[in-house]
């Protein structure tokens, strides 16, 4: 029984946890700043013929999604609370910030 309560409530968060896109478009990330909810996931959807490859050393969230073509989208959940910086390996112009909020 108590099995299954953790697993309601664990169940009754995840529920509640929103995706959100951010698009790469002329080598920029659209938009540049954002703030999410903890449990909540980002798309990187690469909207330019190029490819690109998103990641992040940041304390909140280390994460490499390995280069991808456009057309892709990779998907990335933030678990941790913090400020995450969120880069491009193959463009170092193109920078974005995501606070993850509790």
């Amino acid at each position: 029984m108590k099995g299954l309560m953790i697993l309601a409530v664990l169940a009754s968060g995840l529920a509640h946890a929103a995706e959100h896109e951010v698009s790469q478009k002329n080598r920029t990330f659209a938009p540049q700043n954002m703030k999410i909810k903890l449990g909540d996931s980002v798309g990187f959807k690469n909207d330019d013929q190029v490819s690109h490859n998103v990641f992040s050393l940041s304390d909140a969230k280390t994460f490499d999604t390995g280069a991808y073509p456009g057309g892709q989208t990779k998907k990335v959940v933030f678990d941790k609370p913090g400020t995450v910086e969120v880069e491009c390996a193959i463009h170092p112009d193109m920078k974005m910030m995501i606070e993850v909020e509790k």
